[in-house]
C-alpha cells in the first residue's frame, strides 16, 4: 500500500513540474538571465578597444547619482506617472460605467473606445503629430478660431512633457475600460434591485457597492499602469525625442540613449536595476499591504 501511495505521490509531482516547466523555462531566459546579467553588467566599467572594463562595483551607482540628467529625467518619469496613473484610470472607470449602462449603440460605444488601444504606439505618434504640429496642427487651428497663438506644444520644454501625458491618456484609457467592463458585468444585477428598493441613489449605488466590488480590478490595473508608466519609449521616438532640453525624456527612453546611442552599458544597466528595484518595492507593498486590505467577494 505504501509503495502504491508513493508511486501515486511521485507521478503527481512529475506531472506537476511538467506543467510548470515551461513557464520556468521562459521566467529563466527571458526574466532571470537578463535580470542577473543587467546586475553584472552595473558592477563594471564601460570598455573600449584600449581599454578593457574593470570591475567597478557600486561606481557606476554613484555616478549616476551624481548626473543632474538622471535626476531631471526620474522627475519626469514622476510627474509623467502622477499625472497618466490617475487619469486614465479615473476616465476608464467612467468610460466602462457609460458602457454598461442601457444606452443606445453600446456596442459601438465600447468599440470606439477601445479603438485607440489597438493602434500600434508609432502610428498613434504620427497621428498625435498632426495635433501638435505648430501652426498647421488640429489643436492650433481650433485655437485659432478663438484668436488663439499658435503654441508649439512638442517643442516647448514647458508643453511637450504634458503633451506626452495626454497621448498616453487617450492611449490607455480604452485599455484599462476592458477590466472595469468585465469587473462590471460580474456584479451581480440583484444588488442593483436591492439597491433600488432601499431608495438609494445612482451614486450611492456606485460608492458604496460598485467601486468596493470593483477594488481587485482597480488594484490590478494600478499596478499595470505604474509598470506602464516606466516603459514608455515608441511616442518619445516619434514626437519629441526627448526634448527639448530633456524636458521631456523618461527612463527608459534614457536607458536606450545610454545603451545604444553612447554605448555606455554599465550606465544603461545602473539605470535598469535601480527600476526593477522600484518595481519590486512596489510589488512587495502590493502583496503585503494592499491585497490585505481588499476584499474579493
Amino acid at each position: 500500500m505504501s509503495d502504491a501511495f508513493a508511486l501515486e505521490r511521485r507521478r503527481k509531482t512529475i506531472h506537476g513540474w511538467l506543467l510548470v516547466g515551461p513557464a520556468l523555462v521562459m521566467l529563466s531566459v527571458f526574466a532571470l538571465y537578463p535580470s542577473v546579467a543587467t546586475l553584472w553588467t552595473s558592477l563594471w566599467t564601460r570598455g573600449t578597444r584600449r581599454k578593457p572594463s574593470e570591475f567597478a562595483g557600486l561606481e557606476n551607482y554613484q555616478a549616476l547619482f551624481d548626473d543632474p540628467t538622471f535626476w531631471a529625467v526620474a522627475w519626469n518619469n514622476l510627474l509623467y506617472a502622477a499625472v497618466t496613473i490617475p487619469a486614465s484610470m479615473a476616465i476608464a472607470l467612467m468610460m466602462a460605467l457609460w458602457a454598461d449602462s442601457k444606452i443606445p449603440a453600446r456596442s459601438f460605444i465600447r468599440t470606439a473606445y477601445f479603438t485607440p488601444t489597438v493602434l500600434p504606439m508609432i502610428a498613434a505618434g504620427n497621428l498625435w503629430l498632426f495635433f501638435f504640429t505648430p501652426s498647421f496642427g488640429v489643436l492650433n487651428q481650433i485655437g485659432g478660431l478663438f484668436g488663439a497663438a499658435s503654441v508649439n506644444w512638442l517643442g516647448q520644454p514647458d508643453t511637450a512633457l504634458w503633451a506626452i501625458c495626454v497621448v498616453t491618456i487617450w492611449k490607455e484609457a480604452g485599455f484599462f475600460m476592458i477590466f472595469y467592463l468585465a469587473a462590471l458585468q460580474t456584479i451581480a444585477p440583484d444588488l442593483q434591485e436591492a439597491a433600488d428598493i432601499e431608495g438609494a441613489s445612482r451614486w450611492t449605488y456606485t460608492r458604496r457597492i460598485v467601486l468596493p466590488l470593483l477594488m481587485p480590478t482597480t488594484l490590478f490595473i494600478l499596478i499595470n499602469a505604474m509598470i506602464n508608466s516606466v516603459k514608455l519609449i515608441d511616442h518619445l521616438f516619434i514626437l519629441t525625442k526627448g526634448g527639448p532640453s530633456d524636458s521631456s525624456k523618461l527612463i527608459l527612453y534614457y536607458i536606450w540613449e545610454n545603451a545604444f546611442a553612447y554605448f555606455d552599458r554599465p550606465a544603461a544597466a545602473a539605470m535598469t536595476v535601480l527600476i526593477l528595484i522600484i518595481l519590486g518595492a512596489l510589488a512587495s507593498f502590493q502583496f503585503l499591504v494592499l491585497d490585505r486590505r481588499t476584499h474579493y467577494r
